[in-house]
């Protein structure tokens, strides 16, 4: 029988370890999208004890099919039951054990660790410890917690008992007497039953309440004592508790932006005075997020503390229904976390959100929010068994549809989502592209009223992108949509309102013209000449003619508005104009269309700046301020080989010690900023250098270099230049 508990345990293992894995997964989305606990649970048992008791069957059939004594002069029904009870308290201790994981790949770890305590323990349980009269009985039931030292009991009582040609092994009916060649008889195999079916309830009651005390990966956690509450059993009250430590309060800063600054006054006036605005979805009441900081200790004792880490810093805003209110701004601005704590992945720290009339701080307003919302994760939640079909209609089923609409309800999802063809395929098949359209299929499910998509077109090409942005767009009507997205031009295409984040905190905030006029560089004008040829290079004359209009348009641009042309070509001209001139466009433009003719111009075309352009200007002055608050440079190297510091996001840049007869105020670079994978501004460039204008005093009076502890010169520190006729140092 050493060989079938070395065949059994290990194919015990590998399917506890798939289970744990499947169980973590699955958790975070079942219950984001509205599943009981007690479904939840209910339906893991149901399906595990259904796969064990087929497993035991199989076991006992191949053995009686081989013709083993064992299986043969054994009960069925008690073989039956041994193996059913132990796969099944061993299901019941991988519920308890998830409960303390965070990660699936921990699972493979603790399977195999278990796999390997038991394979030694069962080896010490054979040559008969402690089931003998010669130990006590608390270590016997001490021992027997384990579910594999009961299965190694079990079927050494099996085994004896069926030793030799003329024992007759154990039937039901003698099950609760002394196994034969049994001679201490210290436990019998219905005491065995008993302990492992005891063991399984113990065991899953744990796994409930360690699910509900034990901080996840997110910190979200009940209190130690939460089913003592009266709210707990009637639903009427209840809480959300983080442990995952202390931070220090969040000191409240005033909006620098008016229109950010007036919302919040809105909302802290609404909150004060308990008004109800009907029109009003989600409504988000200073919440704050704040990470506390982690020790690591290392040799000799010494310990490394980091400090609390703000991911959202106090977000008042409200989110009115049948609008999708976009949320932008570089990764780690906090946009995420805003999001995990609206849909209760994240407890807040401080602050609340309402959303429609529900608390994100309470457990029963968390329940009613998760049967309200459809939510489309940064990373895709799918299981690559399933199919798309069967995502749709298991997500269907969890968020209550009626079973008589599922299949209708279905195949509109995927014909909305063009999926129709790939609806039997398993998920594990699908693109990038696909997997996403399956997950904004899954948070439109149900016709939720409030629907949270973060980043849902990445992967698609262009012209599935375009038609999930039609989705989007009809979805609106009835409901609030929540997107973020670093797509600039997605973002100006579906939202009715934008916010952009950086480091915590709204920046910024209203539609995407009042965004453009406010935060960008200004108006852009594009000119094109008669002369276009369709690329085509012109005759000398016309060559000359052309080149004689351009300049004569660019000398009126200058005259007239004090700009050069930011792009030029053989036929176009491209020129960015302040918003301070904005009084001077009317008679300029109508002075321009009369001019014409004379000029050569064909076509005149006025715009604002791009939303790209307004979030990298946001993104760059708060790299700016953060920079220069935490002392952080990066070093700019010139045309000229000369090296110096600035502060990250810095556009205008004085270059200490080439003062000269020519230039008795030194020279000046703009500097260009672009974000990297991560979302952090380095610099891509930077243009001429150029005299400091004659405004600008020398800069004589700045240190052109710093000295460190060993005397010896350090770089040179560059001197910013604020637009506004102002300049600081940086050293």
């Amino acid at each position: 029988m050493f060989e079938l508990r070395l065949a059994l345990h290990p194919h015990t293992e590998t399917s506890w370890i798939l289970f744990v894995d499947f169980l973590i997964l699955s958790l975070q989305a079942m219950t984001m999208m509205g599943l009981l606990d007690s479904a939840y649970w209910l339906s893991w048992l149901t399906w595990e004890g259904l796969m064990t008791l087929i497993s035991s069957l199989f076991i006992i059939l191949f053995g009686m099919m081989f013709q083993f004594d064992f299986f043969l002069n054994n009960s069925f029904a008690v073989l039956l039951f041994i193996f059913f009870l132990f796969q099944l308290n061993m299901v019941g201790f991988a519920f308890m054990l998830s409960a303390f994981m965070s990660k699936s790949s921990s699972a493979t770890t603790v399977g195999f660790s278990i796999f390997i305590i038991g394979f030694f323990t069962q080896i010490v349980t054979t040559v008969g410890f402690p089931y003998s009269d010669s130990y006590s009985q608390t270590l016997r039931s001490i021992w027997s917690l384990f579910p594999p030292n009961l299965l190694a009991q079990a079927l050494r009582l099996l085994s004896d008992a069926t030793a030799s040609s003329t024992d007759i092994g154990i039937s039901w009916s003698r099950r609760t007497e002394c196994a034969p060649n049994d001679d201490e008889c210290v436990i019998t195999i219905n005491d065995i039953y008993i302990w492992l079916l005891a063991t399984f309830i113990v065991w899953v009651v744990l796994a409930i309440y360690f699910d509900n005390i034990i901080p996840n990966a997110s910190g979200v956690r009940k209190p130690i004592l939460y089913f003592l509450r009266p709210g707990y059993w009637t639903g009427k009250e209840g809480g959300v508790c983080s442990c995952i430590g202390k931070a220090p309060p969040l000191e409240h800063n005033t909006p620098d932006d008016e229109d950010v600054l007036e919302e919040e006054n809105l909302v802290r006036t609404q909150t004060r005075e308990g008004t109800v605005d009907p029109n009003v979805a989600v409504q988000t009441r200073g919440l704050a997020k704040t990470f506390p900081g982690t020790r690591t200790c290392g040799f000799c004792c010494k310990c490394k503390k980091t400090a609390p880490y703000h991911a959202v810093k106090g977000l008042w805003v409200n989110l009115a229904k049948d609008q999708l209110f976009c949320l932008l701004g570089p990764n780690g601005a906090g946009k995420t976390t805003a999001i995990n704590c609206l849909t209760g992945i994240t407890p807040v720290t401080s602050g609340d959100a309402l959303i429609y009339g529900n608390s994100v701080r309470s457990s029963v307003g968390m329940s009613n929010i998760r049967r309200i919302i459809g939510v489309c994760p940064q990373f895709d939640i799918l299981w690559n068994a399933l199919s798309g079909k069967e995502h749709l209609e298991l997500f269907a089923s969890v968020k209550g549809l009626r079973p008589s609409t599922i299949n209708s309800v279905v195949q509109k999802s995927l014909e909305e989502v063009r999926l129709t063809e790939a609806a039997k395929v398993r998920a594990g098949s699908y693109s990038g592209g696909m997997k996403r359209r399956l997950s904004v299929a899954v948070a439109l499910l149900g016709d939720p009223k409030l629907v949270i998509l973060d980043e849902p077109t990445t992967g698609m090409d262009p012209i599935t992108r375009r038609h999930v942005w039609d989705i989007i767009e009809s979805a609106k009507r009835g409901r609030a949509i929540v997107l973020t997205t670093h797509s600039m031009e997605e973002a100006d295409v579906l939202s009715d309102r934008i916010g952009i984040m950086v480091k915590g905190r709204l920046s910024c905030l209203g539609t995407s013209i009042r965004l453009k006029s406010r935060f960008g560089t200004g108006f852009i004008a594009n000119v094109s000449f008669t002369g276009n040829n369709n690329g085509l290079s012109p005759p000398n004359g016309d060559a000359a003619d052309t080149t004689h209009q351009r300049e004569s348009v660019k000398h009126f641009f200058k005259k007239h508005l004090d700009v050069e042309p930011k792009e030029e070509t053989q036929n176009f001209l491209t020129f960015v104009i302040p918003h301070d001139r904005e009084k001077l466009l009317t008679g300029f433009f109508k002075e321009l269309e009369e001019r014409a003719g004379e000029f050569g111009i064909a076509d005149i075309q006025l715009g604002l700046a791009t939303l790209e352009e307004v979030f990298l200007n946001i993104a760059r002055q708060a790299e700016l301020e953060s920079a220069a608050a935490e002392g952080r440079l990066v070093t700019l190297t010139i045309t000229s080989g000369a090296s110096v510091q600035i502060p990250i996001g810095a556009r205008f840049v004085g270059i200490p010690g080439t003062e000269s007869a020519e230039n008795p105020r030194g020279i000046m670079v703009e500097v260009y900023w672009q974000q990297d994978d991560t979302g952090t501004l380095c610099i891509s460039g930077h243009s001429a250098e150029i005299p400091l204008p004659q405004n600008f005093q020398p800069m004589a009076s700045v240190p052109s270099h710093t000295r460190n502890l060993f005397g010896r010169r350090g770089p040179v520190q560059g001197v910013v230049i604020n637009p506004d006729e102002s300049f600081r140092s940086t050293s």
